[in-house]
């Protein structure tokens, strides 16, 4: 049986955070720990603006190449949880957030858990593609929920139409 670290780490992280602050605190006095958390917590919004415009350009131009953006996609993911960690007030939670905003650190997580991350689509055909001739647009006179209730399933709905071509 394999037990997961993950939810005593969860548990353990306040205490650590605020051994931390009493630790740097005592090294650097309190007004001076106080500007750290502030420019942690400025520098993880800045860094979130900045390089996930960049992830996201990578992105749709690995869609728009047909080639798989899951790599891309993650890094979009891990760059959000890093500012997040920067945002959040704590010493180890930014230095956790600083090594997730490095390309290495961010590949081997990936390499790490890309096996257990499933994707539900096949970007090999040319990304993602509308067929035109599928879509059913609908007024707002077309539709509620009460008409369902009252009469029953309606034979001449565009959706029964759709099902049956």
């Amino acid at each position: 049986m394999r037990i997961s670290l993950l939810p005593l780490f969860l548990l353990a992280l306040p205490l650590m955070e605020i051994a931390g602050f009493v630790i740097v605190g005592r090294e650097i006095g309190a007004l001076a720990t106080v500007g750290l958390v502030l420019a942690s917590s400025i520098a993880g919004v800045l860094l979130l603006r900045h390089q996930g415009f960049g992830v996201m350009a990578r992105v749709r131009a690995e869609m728009d190449a047909g080639h798989d953006p899951s790599r891309h996609l993650a890094h979009g993911a891990m760059i959000v949880v890093a500012a997040i960690l920067l945002i959040i007030p704590g010493f180890i939670t930014d230095i956790i957030g600083l090594l997730l905003f490095l390309p290495p650190v961010r590949d081997l997580a990936w390499r790490r858990f890309k096996g257990r991350i499933v994707v539900a689509t096949d970007f090999s055909a040319g990304g993602f593609r509308r067929s035109r001739d599928r879509v059913i647009d609908l007024d707002d006179g077309d539709y509620s929920r009460e008409d369902d209730f009252k009469r029953g399933p309606d034979h001449n709905s565009p959706w029964r139409r759709l099902k049956d071509d």
